[in-house]
Parts: C-alpha cells; sequence; structure tokens
C-alpha cells in the first residue's frame, strides 16, 4: 500500500460559468436537491426531522467535499491482506488506506447508520429511530460513497436479525458493541453464505456444523465471497443434518472473529477479490476450519432466518442505488447547465432535455419507492395488519428494478459529462462500476424479480400492494392507473405459470406503483413537478408507443421538470 497522504486531492473547482468544464466539486448535495427536502415530512414527523436536517446538510457537504474525496483516494488504495505479523506468527489482518478508516468513522460513528435502529440515544434521540432515518442518511452518504455502505448494512441487519432469532444471552452479550458509534468498541458484521456450488441456490450449501460437547458448534467448509471478511461478527449457514436434503438440514450461526481469550478463531481468508467496484470494502475468501460459533434459532430454519438479513441488506441495496442515480443526474443536470455548446446551455438543447428527463424520471421512482418501502417496513416492525405482506413484495420490487436503472442513469451521466466522465478524476466512472455491483450482491436480477412472485404465491402480498397503490392513486385523483394496474396483475397471474415473464411482470408492478406514489406525494405536498414524473412514467415506461409515430417523443414538459430538478 502507498503510504503517501492522498487523502485531499479535489478537482480544481470550475463552477464559474465561464468555465468550459463544469465541477459540482464542493456543492452540498442536500441542498441542491430541493425535492428531497420536500418530501421528508410526507415520512417522518417533525422532532424525526428535526434531528436529521442538520445531519442531512452536514453531509451534503460531505458528498461534495471531503466525503468524495476520500471515496475516491479510497478506490485506488483498496486493502491489502497480510497473513503474518512480523514476527512470523500466522495472524491475519486486512491494511485498509487511512481514507476508509476516515469513511467509517463518519458512517458507524458520527451518523451512528448501524446504530440508529437498535438502540436510544443517537442524535439525542430517546428511543431508536424509524426506518426512514437510517433509509435517508443512507441515501445521501451513498451519494459520496458506495462500497463502505455494504459493510455498514451488513452490520445493521445482523444485528436486527439477531435480535429477531437469537438466544437473549447472546444478543444481550453483543448488541451493545454492534450498536457502538465508537470505532474501538464496535463490532461490525458480516454473512458469509456464498459457496462455489451454492450461490443463488443456497439448499446446495456444503459446510458442515459439528455439536461440540459445550453447547457450541464447530463449522468447516469453504465461502466462496464474503464481504467484510475480516468483520467482528459474521452470520454463517452450515448443513447441521446430513441425513436432511435441502434447506431442512441447514442452520444459522453466529460466528466470532475472535475467542474470548482474544485468540483467532479457526478459519482463515484465503485472499481478497479483485473487484471491478467497491474497491475500498474488502470481499474475500474464507475457510473455515473447524471455526467455533453458536446456533441462532433451530436446525431447518436457518435460511428463513438468514433471508431476513438477506432482505434487509436488500432494501439498503436499493438505497445505495437510489442515492447514486440521485448524485449522477445531479451531476448531470450541473453540466448540462454549466456547459455551453452550439451557441446554447446543453440543458436548452432537446436532445439533452429528453436524456436528462429519462434520467429523472428513473432516479425519482427510485427515490419514492424507497421512501414507501422504508414506511412499510416501519408499519411492519409495529405489527400493523397487512403491512409485512407489503414489505414482503416491495424490497424485491425494489431491489430489482432501481439496482438495474442505476446502470443506465450512471451510463448516461457519463455521457452527458462527455469525454471527462471516462476518466477517473470525476465522479462517474466510479459510480459507474460501484452501480453494476447493485443488481449483483444479495440475488441477482433474475433471482429477486422470482421472490417478487414468491411474495405474491406464498405471502399474498398481490392483494396487499394493489389495495395501497389504488388507494394512493385515488387519493391523487391518478385515474391512469386502475386499468394498468388490472392488466399488471393479468401478466403477473401469467407469470405464476409461465416464469419467462417473471421480470416483466415484476417491472410493471414497480412502474405502477411509483407512478402511484408519485401521484400521491404530488396531492399531499402541492408539488405540481411530481405529478409531471407520475404521469412521466406511466407515458415512458409502461403504455405503449409506436416508435415511428413522431409524436411520442413530446409526451413529457421536458423544461418544467428539469427546471425544479
Amino acid at each position: 500500500m502507498n503510504a503517501r497522504d492522498d487523502t485531499h486531492n479535489p478537482v480544481t473547482d470550475g463552477t464559474g460559468d465561464d468555465w468550459p468544464v463544469p465541477d459540482a466539486h464542493g456543492r452540498n448535495f442536500w441542498t441542491l436537491d430541493a425535492a428531497f427536502e420536500r418530501l421528508l415530512p410526507l415520512y417522518c414527523d417533525e422532532a424525526v426531522r428535526g434531528r436529521l436536517q442538520p445531519r442531512l446538510e452536514r453531509l451534503g457537504g460531505l458528498v461534495g467535499g471531503q466525503l468524495h474525496d476520500w471515496s475516491q483516494t479510497a478506490d485506488r488504495y483498496p486493502p491489502v491482506l497480510h497473513h503474518r505479523n512480523r514476527r512470523g506468527q500466522d495472524e491475519q489482518h486486512i491494511e485498509y488506506h487511512p481514507a476508509y478508516r476516515e469513511m467509517s468513522r463518519l458512517a458507524f460513528g458520527e451518523f451512528g447508520i448501524a446504530a440508529l435502529s437498535h438502540r436510544a440515544g443517537v442524535f439525542g434521540a430517546d428511543a431508536p429511530l424509524p426506518p426512514i432515518a437510517k433509509v435517508a442518511l443512507t441515501y445521501l452518504f451513498a451519494q459520496g460513497e458506495f462500497g463502505l455502505l455494504c459493510p455498514v448494512s451488513m452490520t445493521d441487519s445482523l444485528t436486527r436479525t439477531l435480535r429477531k432469532f437469537g438466544d437473549p444471552e447472546l444478543v444481550r452479550r453483543f448488541l451493545p458493541r454492534l450498536a457502538s458509534q465508537d470505532l474501538d468498541t464496535l463490532y461490525q458484521g458480516a454473512m458469509f453464505m456464498t459457496e462455489q456450488g451454492a450461490g443463488s441456490d443456497v439448499a446446495a450449501t456444503a459446510s458442515t456444523a459439528e455439536p461440540l460437547a459445550d453447547g457450541g458448534w464447530a463449522l468447516t467448509g469453504d465461502k466462496w465471497f464474503c464481504s467484510n471478511p475480516d468483520a467482528d461478527l459474521a452470520f454463517v449457514l452450515a448443513r447441521a443434518d446430513a441425513s436432511k436434503p435441502g434447506f431442512a438440514g441447514v442452520g444459522l450461526f453466529l460466528l466470532p472473529r475472535r475467542l474470548e481469550d482474544g485468540s483467532h478463531n479457526r478459519y482463515r481468508i484465503v485472499r481478497l477479490k479483485e473487484k471491478l467496484g467497491t474497491r475500498c470494502m474488502a470481499s474475500g475468501e474464507i475457510v473455515l476450519e473447524g471455526a467455533r460459533a453458536w446456533l441462532v434459532g433451530e436446525i431447518g430454519e436457518g435460511f428463513r432466518q438468514m433471508a431476513d438479513m438477506v432482505n434487509n441488506s436488500r432494501l439498503s441495496n436499493a438505497v445505495r442505488s437510489a442515492g447514486m442515480m440521485r448524485r449522477a443526474t445531479s451531476e448531470a443536470l450541473h453540466v448540462a447547465r454549466s456547459r455551453k455548446a452550439f451557441g446554447k446551455r446543453l440543458i436548452e438543447l432537446p436532445l439533452m432535455q429528453r436524456q436528462l428527463v429519462k434520467m429523472l424520471v428513473r432516479t425519482e421512482q427510485a427515490r419514492t419507492m424507497v421512501f414507501q418501502t422504508a414506511e412499510a417496513l416501519r408499519r411492519a416492525d409495529a405489527g400493523e395488519p397487512g403491512a409485512y405482506a407489503l414489505l414482503r413484495i416491495m424490497t424485491p420490487l425494489i431491489k430489482f428494478r432501481a439496482c438495474r436503472d442505476a446502470r443506465q442513469v450512471v451510463g448516461d451521466a457519463m455521457e452527458v459529462r462527455g469525454g471527462c466522465g471516462y476518466i477517473e478524476d470525476f465522479p462517474e466512472a466510479k459510480l459507474l462500476r460501484d452501480a453494476h455491483l447493485g443488481s449483483i450482491w444479495e440475488g441477482t436480477s433474475n433471482i429477486v424479480a422470482l421472490d417478487v412472485m414468491r411474495a405474491v404465491r406464498r405471502e399474498g402480498s398481490l392483494p396487499v400492494l394493489r389495495e395501497h397503490v389504488l388507494a394512493c392513486a385515488g387519493e391523487a385523483g391518478h385515474e391512469g392507473v386502475l386499468p394498468l394496474w388490472q392488466r399488471a396483475e393479468t401478466l403477473v397471474e401469467t407469470a405464476l405459470e409461465d416464469p419467462a415473464l417473471t421480470r416483466s411482470a415484476a417491472s410493471a408492478l414497480y412502474h405502477l406503483s411509483a407512478s402511484a406514489f408519485m401521484a400521491w406525494e404530488a396531492a399531499r405536498t402541492g408539488d405540481p413537478t411530481r405529478r409531471l414524473l407520475a404521469d412521466a412514467v406511466l407515458d415512458h415506461r409502461v403504455r405503449t408507443r409506436d416508435p415511428l409515430a413522431p409524436e411520442a417523443a413530446h409526451q413529457t414538459d421536458w423544461p418544467s421538470l428539469l427546471a425544479a430538478a
């Protein structure tokens, strides 16, 4: 690792109108995003908002400045795995660049993203904060850094699942450290699930667990892709009963990095992965060699319990993808408003307007779906009837669609900036590399789309989603949704019999839901822009259009949308 101090190397600020290479470095990405502040009161009460807003304003400034610089630096100097200490002893550790440590201090420490759902005291609150607080901070933080939020999300998700299914003694023992904002006492979390022969097909898990005389378990096997591999605690799936095939013999185990005497547990990080994106954050291969662990819940319930952690991580993934879309769109808007070509600002040119509006529609769909899913999570945790079924379908919907849309939006933003967007000095290159991971982690697009159908079949989620969507559309007077929704449900029913239609059906549910929710936001806030966006979703992402019809390109009031973006 290069030891030189390279933690602050901003691109020259060219924000002046007379500078030919526009640069948003130094801007506050909270204050740049007026829609964020307008929407927040719909999803959190005044007390929570009062705690959040000053933190969001500070974080927005960091996104455009120091956090961006640390992120770029940590990306250039990825983690290094050391197998021995200087005395030649087998004592593995991963060395991180100081920029990564500073970002960790912000995410885990100052902003408490992994802690605020699990204990009182974060931002002075007398109780854990609702999901929207975590989602709002993650959405904005992701505009500056994506990869670090994987360890943050896994720590939060492991804590949630441990509290839900773990033995009370394990919860009592580890919760204070998992929810700590002090990096010296913090325990980070991870999940070691993927094997070479058991990626999405988790039932094929081959790692084994053997009971020990003292009530613990010894884990043996290979885990092929483990992000945050030096985490203090990890959830591991292993086969505890070889006589039972599939999920029936699989259990969920809590694996500590160190044993009670301070020694390393019996597993090794074989190597770190060389990844396309999220380079600042370590991912590795792990070999379990009789590693000591504790069983969580019952044998045979392991995958169901791990799925709780995976679903929470899927929501985080979607939030991060939504945040990256907003960063990319904000950068593209800045370039288009600042740069001149052919005697005009780029934003005045019809083709550029069309490109920016298409980016904006995808970006704002994802934001609305993220906020709506956070509210569904709050209601589900409160035990409201039907809320879990709603959460159960909305989580894979947004993970499927938003993560795919992020790849398109970030690629378009790179094109708006032109050649500068393709070099590493500007944010688009890193955003593009990171965006491709969102649709792979915690389930590829096919797997997550199939999970939408699983929620329909097993959880009875479709009627609950229908009721919520049509209620929002009805309140907003968004009549165009109803006939299209009826057709979408027919497509879903067909997809249940013909899986080849699964992605089309899931996309239809996502687009129609987003359109209804955006119209509801417009009605509640009085913001006409969101109604324009709701209509644009139907026009450009749902309704069939003749690609040869000249009027098809002019169904949206582009200048009005872009003026308010």
